[in-house]
Formats: C-alpha cells, sequence, structure tokens
C-alpha cells in the first residue's frame, strides 16, 4: 500500500508587524533621547581672606561667584574672598555686583571666563539675572548707555557649603 505523505512546505515568518513598531520606535527614542555632556570641576577654595580687587594678582584670575541666601561672595578660586555683598530688602544687590564685576574686568581685561555656584534652591529667574550681570554692564554717558562686555563665559556649579 502507498502511504501518502503530506507536503510541508517552509513557514514564512509574518515580520510586517514588527518591522512596524521599529519603523515607529527607532524615531521616537532617538528624538526623545538625552544627549548630556558631563563635566567635573575640580574646586580647590583656600580661606577665605578679606580685601578687595586690588590684592589680585596680575596674571591669574579664577573668579567665582557664590549666591548664598544671604549675600553674593565674589571671589577668586586661588586669592580667596573678594567682596561680600549682602541682601537689600529687595533682594539681590546687583548694581553692586555689576560695579565689582566693571572693577575686575578693569584689572583683567583679557580674563572672559568666570563661574556662578549657587545653592540648589537657587529660583531660575535670580540666576538668569546674576548671570546677565556677570555677562555684561551699561555704562551711561550723559543719555546715551553702552554696553561693555565684562565675563561671557560663565560656568554654572554647585556652591560649596558654608562654614557656620
Amino acid at each position: 500500500m502507498r502511504v501518502r505523505r503530506l507536503r510541508k512546505h517552509a513557514a514564512h515568518l509574518e515580520i510586517t508587524a514588527f518591522i512596524n513598531l521599529i519603523v515607529v520606535l527607532v524615531p521616537f527614542l532617538l528624538s526623545t533621547a538625552v544627549f548630556t555632556r558631563l563635566a567635573v570641576i575640580d574646586l580647590s577654595l583656600p580661606a577665605q581672606s578679606s580685601g578687595g580687587v586690588e590684592q589680585l594678582k596680575e596674571n591669574d584670575l579664577k573668579l567665582e561667584v557664590v549666591l548664598r541666601p544671604d549675600a553674593i561672595e565674589v571671589g577668586d578660586r586661588i586669592g580667596g574672598l573678594i567682596q561680600r555683598i549682602p541682601n537689600t530688602a529687595k533682594g539681590y544687590d546687583l548694581a553692586t555686583l555689576s560695579l565689582t564685576m566693571y572693577q575686575i574686568k578693569a584689572k583683567f581685561p583679557d580674563k572672559l571666563e568666570a563661574t556662578l555656584l549657587a545653592q540648589p534652591n537657587t529660583p531660575y529667574d535670580t540666576l538668569v539675572q546674576v548671570m546677565d550681570t556677570m555677562r555684561m554692564t551699561k555704562t551711561w554717558n550723559g543719555s546715551k548707555a553702552t554696553v561693555t562686555d565684562l565675563f561671557p563665559a560663565i560656568s554654572i556649579g554647585d556652591a560649596p557649603i558654608a562654614k557656620k
């Protein structure tokens, strides 16, 4: 007797649905990916010393502005504290900060870099206002205003914990 055998056809994989999923998923993942650049800043803060712009060394300046809840501290990473600007009734004293930045820029006209160190709970608007003050200042000559660049290359970091 003859045995009848069934012909087995090779099964075709149905991958259309998978390809559709990939076509949608890949652009979505690429568009939502966060591209970050990690940077490490090594800070070695010396003991705070009082003084002014006159005490700064002629050849080296590592300008740091630290936002504290009660004041703005302008300092040199190497030389220590330059000036502590206490808050006014309206908040941070940006006018005095602008004057201090202008004096430092007059002493170091080639320097463009500065570092802004802020507490974790500092409002974004305050950061922007302080950065704008550090970046440029307006000087008035009669009724004509002149914009002067101060320190346009600003780096941001976390403020060191204040000693009590």
